[in-house]
């Protein structure tokens, strides 16, 4: 059997929708023609409710990438499952996946790295923060350091510019 790497365009919001159904499908067949269904995903960090939350997000939004031993009754049978865009490839017909490429993906899934912020800011933007020593200040973005979710922000106090180190849960933007 040759089975080879393709990626498959979802509906956005539906990659995981997919991968179930395609597991189902290679289940229901018992054949092997399907040997993985593979969404890779991120951590991020999200704030709801003034609580922090991990959330799962896939690295490849509308995409499922699946190894598969490809013929024309299984293309057409995939393309025809709900929530399905299509293959990608040239000439609409199904391209594999170059060894590079899938090695890229993989080595992502394999070494994720921690759960890292949603929110991202820029130099010079304005945010107030709501807790904390500093609360109801306003202050400027000097830096924003993603890996430790600290932004270094230049905030007036009492009429003087002080620099601030806080983390980034700690502001809202301005709008």
């Amino acid at each position: 059997m040759a089975h080879k790497w393709y990626a498959i365009q979802t509906h956005s919001g539906s990659e995981l929708t997919v991968k179930r159904a395609l597991e189902k499908l290679a289940d229901e067949m018992a054949n092997d023609k399907i040997a993985e269904v593979l969404v890779p995903t991120e951590d991020l960090i999200e704030i709801k409710k003034s609580k922090k939350v991990i959330v799962e997000r896939p690295l490849y939004p509308a995409y499922a990438f699946a190894k598969i031993d490809l013929d024309t009754a299984l293309w057409h049978r995939i393309q025809s499952m709900p929530k399905v865009g299509r293959f990608i490839g040239e000439s609409k017909k199904p391209t594999a996946l170059s060894d590079k490429d899938i090695d890229l993906i993989l080595e992502k899934v394999n070494n994720r790295s921690a759960a890292k912020p949603r929110v991202s800011f820029d130099e010079g933007e304005m945010v107030r923060i709501n807790e904390g020593p500093f609360a109801n200040f306003n202050g400027i973005v000097e830096d924003f350091d993603m890996t430790a979710g600290i932004l270094k922000l230049n905030v007036s106090i009492f009429g003087r510019n002080t620099p601030v180190e806080i983390s980034y849960t700690q502001v809202e933007r301005v709008v």
